[in-house]
């Protein structure tokens, strides 16, 4: 028997992911990017652009999964940079409380959260960027709302999943009229 253990973070290939979903929460990590005035008040908040697998157009949070021996930290600036580009300087906040935890299930209404491919537990961040964001991978735009904006109807329509109650949640967390 080895003493040695491995601790290289690593991908699962597709099919073991699928087997995990099927038996197991994964953890993710989302985060609500926003803009802040001097005072640390919210004036905007940024929502990327997707197509989805099946060809539908949403807006949706920075989010993804925390890799095997990751910390929640790390993570969370990888999906702020994987998404919204190298230059955003995102400001983790230094405590990582989250402002909430989602419950995404499989089965719809358990939880306002709903992913149809796995339970996963999520916990959601607002993180403050102050540079230029340029959205990667397959993110097609980044478009800023005002925080009345990203709460109107139009806007949270298009954001699937219970995004759009993870977003109010957000807002009302930072102090926005909801």
């Amino acid at each position: 028997m080895s003493d040695m253990t491995e601790t290289t973070p690593g991908w699962l290939s597709s099919d073991e992911l699928e087997m995990a979903r099927a038996r197991m929460p994964i953890l993710y990590v989302e985060a609500v990017p926003v803009r802040v005035d001097d005072s640390g008040e919210v004036t905007s908040v940024g929502l990327l652009l997707r197509i989805g697998p099946d060809g539908t157009v949403s807006r949706t949070l920075v989010s993804g999964r925390v890799l095997h021996h990751e910390r929640v930290r790390d993570a969370l600036l990888r999906h702020l940079e994987k998404d919204l580009g190298p230059v955003a300087l995102p400001r983790v906040p230094a405590s990582l409380q989250p402002f909430t935890v989602a419950e995404y299930f499989p089965t719809q209404g358990i939880t306002p959260y709903h992913d149809p491919r796995q339970h996963a537990v999520s916990l959601a961040y607002i993180v403050p960027v102050t540079g230029d964001c340029r959205p990667r991978q397959d993110a097609l735009d980044l478009v800023w709302f005002s925080p009345q904006e990203a709460l109107s109807e139009a806007v949270q329509s298009e954001m699937p999943g219970g995004h759009g109650v993870l977003l109010k949640q957000a807002l009302a967390h930072a102090g926005c009229v909801i």
